[in-house]
């Protein structure tokens, strides 16, 4: 299993590591700062629960919480209460938890 630094380190290079999953891909993006890269890997994944959370993460991000609040509850999670560098530590690490 990747730990959460292990993939915060692994931002530094010049993609994500190879057989990530593609909301896994957003996260990695998003910790870049390339929202539009992190965007493009969940559209179209309407029916993925993990996508739906990182999407709804990534328009936190950008502050349009009306959008969000929709793909949180495609995720079936609740909106979230915290900073966006703390949620995406907790969605990350939820996701890494998964393999």
């Amino acid at each position: 299993m990747t730990t959460l630094d292990a993939f915060r380190k692994s931002v530094s290079g010049i993609s994500p590591p190879d057989g990530e999953r593609p909301a896994l891909q957003a996260l990695w993006w998003a910790a870049k700062g390339d929202w539009d890269k992190a965007h493009k890997c969940v559209q179209g994944h309407e029916d993925d629960a993990e996508c739906c959370w990182v999407h709804a993460h990534l328009h936190h991000q950008e502050g349009d919480m009306s959008n969000a609040g929709y793909w949180y509850r495609r995720a079936g999670k609740p909106a979230s209460t915290v900073s966006v560098p703390e949620e995406w530590k907790q969605v990350t690490s939820a996701l890494l938890a998964r393999r």
